[in-house]
């Protein structure tokens, strides 16, 4: 059996800004990059199409925000713009470090985690300690801007399982989201959602082997 969990909302909360747009903004003239007048309007408009269950990379989007507004970028700039203007203070919170620990005693652990802004997670993960904390090492890191596809869409839990090296019958994916982590259990493998069982919890189980 390998596990994943899902991050935000179910390892660590975090603090997200209420109006991206301006989070990106104020990013993007620190690097001396004309912001347009009316860039809540590009911001939150579409400028391209992206097959169902696929990812839109944020980064990607801005530079064509901005593109839309005659202001070019490098894709080095606007990576850089966006992950700072989402790089905030996280929690982990509670009982998150005692189940991964109870987890890697059954198996491989990942990260499986919905997330639009490259190197995010990462960094996330770096901030909260996460590994310095436990007793592990993640067996491996998906998330859906750097795999192109967004839970609950069956190939990020089977690039998960991959990852791990196990079949997706064999992977237990813990989260928060019904709606995109309980994909899980509608593709072949297993759905654990807080609503239902805590991670203290969870840990109990795994560690009582009570976790199928």
């Amino acid at each position: 059996m390998a596990l994943s969990f899902d991050l935000f909302g179910t390892l660590v909360t975090a603090d997200r800004p209420s109006e991206p747009w301006d989070a990106v903004a104020e990013s993007l003239a620190a690097r001396s990059v004309r912001v347009p007048d009316d860039w809540e309007d590009a911001y939150r408009s579409a400028h391209r199409e992206y097959d169902r269950g696929r990812e839109a990379p944020l980064d990607e989007h801005v530079r064509l925000a901005l593109a839309s507004r005659g202001t070019e970028v490098t894709e080095e700039t606007a990576t850089e713009a966006v992950l700072d203007a989402f790089d905030s203070p996280v929690t982990v919170r509670e009982g998150a470090i005692d189940a991964l620990d109870a987890a890697a005693q059954r198996g491989p652990v990942a990260v499986c985690s919905n997330c639009s802004v490259p190197g995010l997670v990462e960094r996330t993960l770096e901030r909260a300690t996460i590994e310095a904390r436990s007793d592990h090492s993640f067996g491996a890191v998906v998330t859906s801007v750097d795999c192109g596809w967004r839970k609950p869409h069956p190939n990020i839990f089977e690039s998960t399982a991959d990852a791990l090296d196990v079949a997706l019958a064999d992977l237990v994916h813990v989260g928060d989201d019904a709606r995109t982590d309980g994909g899980a259990g509608r593709v072949g493998a297993q759905s654990i959602l807080l609503e239902d069982d805590s991670l203290p919890a969870i840990a109990e189980q795994l560690r009582e082997d009570e976790l199928c």
